[in-house]
């Protein structure tokens, strides 16, 4: 992208910071992907369409460029003390090639954002080593809030967040596509597990993570290594995969976006997240008297899942209405493309929130029926 060609330009708020892109865009392109802007970043929408590369990843294996998500580097001596006040998590059963997916909240329990910690363990100078994996989006917000309540002088922050390049590999035949490129053996990492390995001769970090409701890994190598990977993996039949399908699985497997169906004024309690929470086996932690006030009161409202009735699609938005009065609105919702229906995501009132309730969302000026249904929309069989 070119600078702007004169200093009134760039100071002006009307011109438009130019998009970042990935060590993959050129690669991207040459595939005919479809580029959109996403949180300051040029990116694929899609390859060869959402709903094939959905179905792939449900079936074989696809594989996503995920590089412009923020990636951290903390080390430091008891570093595990600092980083255990800024969660609700307990950090600290989380042994060497253990992860955690969590939440960074506020005073008011609001969630910054949804990260996942990687424990590395000690190095050679018996430091701790952390990696945070963070969202695009709120890279630089997270960063910020991470330095602003860590105690520095203990500690070493590197952001390897443009640096490095960061894949994922999902599905079914992800492991048995990935594996000849690596040198360790994938079958003996558990979910959540993680490991720094050999990737096609060169060092690399591989965890078992994920956001599709796949199996798979998500694989950070430096950008020569990344795109030889990417190279690799299409050799072998991986179906590339834009954000498009990335968010049609995701909201399958009812895993939550930041800033549609959690932000700063959304509790992990009122998100369906109380499982990160754990009061009786840490000490304080940013928002724990909100969320000791929040269980004694009692939640409420909480994000549910919603099926329409209908063929008709609740958008990111749409009110919901229940006995004619609106009461919430639906934070994300598509066609889903294995289940051939409409899903979405709402807040709602507590009282309204079960298994079989039927609401009705506002589309176009007319009231279409959803009925209320267990989370995650989709579960993988095995």
């Amino acid at each position: 992208m070119t600078e702007p060609n004169s200093s009134k330009q760039a100071m002006s708020s009307d011109v438009p910071l130019p998009l970042a892109r990935t060590p993959l865009f050129a690669l991207g392109i040459s595939l005919n992907a479809r580029m959109t802007g996403f949180s300051g970043w040029e990116m694929p929408v899609q390859y060869s369409g959402i709903t094939h590369e959905h179905q792939a990843v449900r079936s074989t294996a696809g594989m996503f460029d995920i590089s412009h998500m923020g990636k951290f580097l903390l080390t430091g001596d008891r570093l595990v003390e600092q980083l255990q006040r800024l969660v609700p998590s307990d950090l600290s059963r989380l042994r060497p090639g253990q992860a955690q997916y969590t939440v960074l909240l506020n005073a008011q329990a609001g969630i910054v954002d949804d990260l996942i910690f990687y424990y590395q363990g000690l190095d050679e100078a018996g430091q701790q080593r952390w990696f945070a994996i963070v969202n695009a989006a709120t890279t630089l917000k997270d960063k910020t809030w991470l330095l602003e309540h860590l105690d520095l002088s203990r500690l070493t922050f590197q952001d390897d967040s443009t640096t490095k390049i960061l894949l994922a590999v999902q599905g079914p035949d992800a492991v048995k596509r990935l594996q000849p490129l690596v040198a360790e053996d994938l079958a003996e990492v558990p979910a959540f597990g993680h490991f720094e390995g050999t990737v096609l001769g060169q060092p690399g970090f591989l965890a078992r993570t994920g956001y599709t409701g796949e199996d798979g890994f998500e694989i950070m190598v430096d950008p020569a290594i990344g795109l030889d990977l990417w190279r690799s993996l299409l050799s072998v039949g991986v179906t590339p995969c834009g954000l498009g399908a990335r968010d049609t699985l995701r909201l399958e497997a009812a895993m939550a976006l930041y800033g549609q169906d959690i932000d700063d004024a959304s509790t992990p309690l009122e998100a369906g997240l109380g499982w990160l929470v754990h009061l009786d086996s840490k000490g304080d932690f940013i928002g724990r008297s909100a969320l000791e006030q929040q269980k004694q009161a009692g939640v409420q409202r909480r994000l549910v899942g919603l099926q329409m009735q209908g063929r008709n699609i609740a958008r990111h938005g749409y009110p919901v209405f229940y006995a004619g009065q609106p009461v919430g609105e639906v934070t994300s919702g598509t066609q889903a493309p294995t289940l051939g229906i409409a899903i979405a995501l709402a807040y709602v009132p507590t009282a309204i929130s079960k298994p079989g309730q039927v609401l009705d969302i506002e589309i176009r000026g007319k009231l279409y029926p959803a009925t209320v249904v267990k989370k995650p929309f989709y579960r993988r069989s095995n």
